[in-house]
């Protein structure tokens, strides 16, 4: 499958510059298939580990990556939340002590770091937020002093934000009418993001967001249409909502239209 996506990628790459990314690697050795398969990029996280385990294992995947000229993301600090195979009950924030130290040492090309997001859609307990006037849950503020602390120290340095879904709330709504059971399903603001976008961030991940949109949409075809069985009905919805969210995000939140 990941070879199939290296070829595709290479296909649509011929009309516009594309990166085939793996998104949290945990070994040397997922690394290192990767890039032998054609990847672009890849991130090594060795967050969970002890400082000096994870420094090891991001250069020893950095010195196999850039031989292949294959650029690499690591990790400081630990995100809260669920997603896929990434777990983790707490969050731990990125010390700005480390992060010259760790660019220097293990020679990433760029660092995601943990100021306050987190994975999955459930990203904070409703008693860590506060009610707005409408009586919508709003979420604690990003820890912006602790990136433009690391920015001070590393200016210039390629910053990513991991867990940083909105969870946008029409979504959410949808997908408990038809039939979906999300509770406290709450998100990163996008005024956050966008602030965020403006500084030495250059890639925010907002997987979370794309799975609500095609499940709102799976669910609403499928409750308005319970005898619908051709994938190509629900799917086909599911995706051109998918890209309708994505346009949203290049265009009025990431800061990314127009700069491929």
């Amino acid at each position: 499958m990941a070879q199939g996506a290296v070829e595709y990628a290479k296909e649509l790459g011929k009309n516009i510059p594309i990166t085939l990314h793996l998104d949290h690697g945990d070994s040397f050795e997922l690394c290192k298939s990767c890039i032998d398969m054609g990847f672009s990029s890849v991130m090594i996280d060795g967050s969970h580990l002890p400082y000096e385990e994870n420094v090891a294992l991001t250069k020893k995947v950095v010195e196999y990556a850039h031989a292949h000229d294959v650029t690499v993301e690591g990790e400081l600090g630990v995100l809260a939340g669920v997603e896929d195979e990434v777990s983790a009950e707490h969050h731990t924030y990125t010390e700005p002590d480390q992060v010259i130290d760790f660019v220097t040492r293990t020679g990433v090309d760029s660092l995601a770091i943990s100021i306050g997001t987190s994975h999955g859609a459930n990203k904070f307990k409703p008693e860590q937020c506060t009610l707005n006037a409408d009586g919508v849950l709003v979420p604690p503020p990003l820890r912006f002093d602790i990136l433009e602390e690391i920015e001070r120290r590393i200016p210039g340095f390629p910053i990513v934000l991991h867990g940083a879904s909105s969870v946008p709330q029409q979504y959410v709504e949808m997908i408990n009418k038809y039939g979906g059971a999300l509770k406290d399903a709450i998100g990163i603001p996008e005024e956050q993001l966008r602030k965020a976008a403006k500084s030495a961030v250059c890639k925010i991940n907002i997987d979370s967001d794309g799975r609500l949109a095609m499940t709102a949409e799976v669910r609403r075809v499928m409750h308005d249409k319970p005898g619908e069985f051709d994938p190509r009905k629900y799917l086909g919805p599911a995706r051109d909502e998918l890209k309708k969210l994505y346009m949203h995000k290049v265009q009025n939140v990431l800061g990314s239209e127009n700069r491929a």
